[in-house]
């Protein structure tokens, strides 16, 4: 085995336990781990990012279901506006340059990471008049939006879909973590539907890649709840700002 795939394989550990914790974040390390690891040219990346976080989201939220922590019809909702919009972005990537991909890609890590840091315990739980009713039309509006930017830079958006799911969903933040994954799995298989017509996916790596991050996303689903999210949502949000600045420079240098 190479070193460039066992860190590869190493790295990919980490996309899963992301998932499995905090719902998102997957895509965010997948992309670049691909790009500067495994030498993977950018859109295919994209491509096979949205593969690996699709399979591997799908699977952690039999773990979140099977604990309680998955709203179906909001989920399913949402999910199926963000298929929309990620079909939508896998086809208009093709006319777009990898490098202003990847330079996309670095600014959504960067506003990722900014709400990370700024979120504040006060939305991790909705009051109890919030329940009451989903506003299913900001909800149809917000997927199709996040779902437009997995397409287009693969990043599955995880960290835009729990925050609408705890404020237009009206979804605790555990339940909003476990339905993220059921939006994050459907968007992700759309968008690769969308870069199918004009990328190829190098399915033995991405294989790999995804059994292992599997590996992961199930000690992460495990782990949720045992760890403060707070303090853990920090600590991921600098190391996001880290790779985001660093992706963004080299793509600029270049």
């Amino acid at each position: 085995m190479s070193a460039g795939l066992a860190l590869t394989l190493a790295a990919s550990v980490a996309i899963g336990l992301t998932l499995g914790l905090l719902g998102g974040g997957g895509s965010i390390l997948t992309v670049p781990v691909l790009v500067y690891l495994a030498g993977v040219e950018p859109k295919s990346a994209i491509a096979m990012s949205l593969v690996v976080v699709g399979v591997t989201s799908a699977v952690a939220l039999i773990t979140h279901a099977r604990a309680g922590r998955v709203q179906w019809r909001t989920g399913a909702l949402f999910g199926a506006a963000g298929m929309v919009g990620a079909y939508a972005g896998g086809r208009v990537a093709q006319y777009i340059p990898g490098t202003v991909l990847l330079i996309a890609f670095a600014l959504m890590m960067l506003i990722t990471a900014i709400a990370m840091l700024r979120s504040r315990r006060g939305t991790t739980a909705p009051a109890p008049h919030q329940k009451a009713r989903s506003p299913v039309v900001k909800i149809l509006a917000e997927g199709v939006v996040v779902g437009l930017v997995t397409g287009l830079v693969g990043a599955g958006g995880g960290f835009l879909v729990v925050p609408a799911l705890v404020l237009l969903g009206g979804l605790p933040m555990p339940v909003a973590v476990g339905t993220s994954l059921l939006v994050i799995a459907m968007k992700s298989f759309a968008g690769v539907g969308g870069y199918l017509h004009s990328v190829t996916i190098d399915w033995r790596l991405t294989a790999a890649v995804t059994a292992v991050a599997v590996l992961g996303s199930l000690a992460g689903g495990r782990l949720a709840g045992r760890i403060d999210p707070g303090l853990l949502r920090r600590g991921f949000g600098w190391f996001v700002v880290v790779m985001g600045v660093g992706v963004l420079a080299g793509q600029l240098a270049g």
